[in-house]
């Protein structure tokens, strides 16, 4: 149980990252970004689904680790 709560918090870590990632790089000017939106168009066009779901990821990202974290609570 461990190991999967470690593996969400980290694949959670690396999904906020690339948001992140995406938002520094059209706000620096590294990246083009026609509409202002915090996401490059390269990244639109090829993931755009990724970005228009944003919110509901980080929430069942959440949703996941707290049910791991609670498993691991309760069975040690």
């Amino acid at each position: 149980m461990k190991n999967a709560l470690f593996l969400v918090v980290l694949i959670a870590l690396v999904i906020l990252f690339l948001y992140w990632y995406a938002g520094y790089s059209s706000r620096s000017g590294f990246a083009v970004d026609q509409n202002n939106n915090n996401v490059p168009d390269a990244w639109e066009n090829k993931v755009g689904w990724f970005f228009k779901a944003r919110n509901f990821i980080i929430l069942f990202m959440g949703i996941l680790i707290g049910y791991f974290t609670a498993l691991v609570i309760h069975n040690p």
